[in-house]
């Protein structure tokens, strides 16, 4: 499978910001799971997933990994 050009020439900073993007987007899926989970009808079907921590966690990434691309923009 060939790499596309936009990802070819890409500069770290802008890799890194696909990165966090795409971190920010599981974050708000698990955020949706959470929420789903708090609203079941039968109180005993809880569930294995962690919703609450992994969105956590993938919020805390995604916005360090967003800073750092940011900071690698503004410095060209």
């Amino acid at each position: 499978m060939k790499e596309p050009p936009f990802l070819l020439f890409a500069s770290d900073a802008t890799l890194v910001g696909l990165i966090s993007g795409a971190l920010l987007i599981v974050a708000v899926v698990a955020a949706l799971g959470e929420r789903r989970r708090k609203k079941r009808r039968d109180i005993d079907a809880v569930g294995w997933m962690p919703w609450a921590t992994l969105s956590v966690a993938a919020t805390f990434a995604g916005f360090t990994l967003l800073a750092v691309a940011v900071m690698g923009w503004l410095r060209g």
